[in-house]
């Protein structure tokens, strides 16, 4: 397995979730641990969700990474693929006022039509932007092989769940929705790269530099 590691210097990154908690249960661990590593700043596209969810969502988005800046598109949950023009509209107007270095978003083969939707979409409002798409667990059973790993310590991966409570207090009561959820999928994921937990994203893209300069930021993991 091969380490690859991002700059050091101040990132920038967007989060695009259909729904005010996707973008959390998605990469919450790899925000967290970005954020306590460097310099970061950080744009939250969440294209559904009003009243209760809405104000979750922000109050997530400040305690993961703090001065986020949020925006909430107050489509109708569910019912994206129906809004194509909204949500086309809502990303590119993002991607021309924001170049980030970094994009999480969701899969292109999550088994949620309004996951999917976007998934694609992004890559078409950033076309040279690494994007990383992350894994949602759900009812659906749609967890596949992933491509790329960030590690998670065990205190993040706890702070994680314990600010998911926090900031989503209309989930707390799902069946699906609790502590072995999070990190059980975080412990699997931590397996497969040998670290205690991690969070798994798929890269349907990206581009290999071989400039002298970069040769150094891979290394073989013992």
């Amino acid at each position: 397995m091969i380490t690859l590691d991002l700059p050091n210097h101040a990132l920038g990154v967007v989060c695009v979730g259909a729904h005010p908690d996707d973008i959390e249960i998605g990469c919450g661990g790899a925000l967290l641990e970005l954020n306590a590593s460097r310099s970061l700043t950080g744009t939250w596209l969440i294209l559904s969700g009003t009243g209760q969810r809405a104000d979750e969502a922000v109050s997530a988005a400040e305690r993961f990474l703090p001065g986020a800046d949020v925006r909430l598109s107050g489509l109708r949950d569910g019912h994206l693929p129906a809004a194509w023009e909204a949500t086309k509209e809502a990303l590119d107007a993002l991607a021309s006022e924001v170049h980030p270095d970094l994009i999480f978003a969701p899969r292109t083969d999550d088994s949620h039509q309004d996951h999917r939707l976007l998934g694609h979409l992004v890559t078409t409002a950033w076309r040279d932007t690494l994007v990383l798409h992350y894994e949602i667990p759900k009812w659906d059973g749609d967890l596949r092989p992933v491509t790329h790993y960030v590690p998670v310590s065990p205190e993040m991966a706890r702070r994680k769940v314990e600010l998911l409570d926090k900031s989503y207090s209309s989930q707390v009561g799902r069946d699906w929705w609790d502590e072995e959820t999070f990190l059980g999928l975080m412990r699997l994921r931590g397996i497969e790269c040998r670290s205690r937990y991690a969070e798994g994203f798929l890269v349907k893209k990206a581009v290999l530099g071989l400039a002298r300069e970069a040769r150094s930021i891979g290394q073989p993991m013992t």
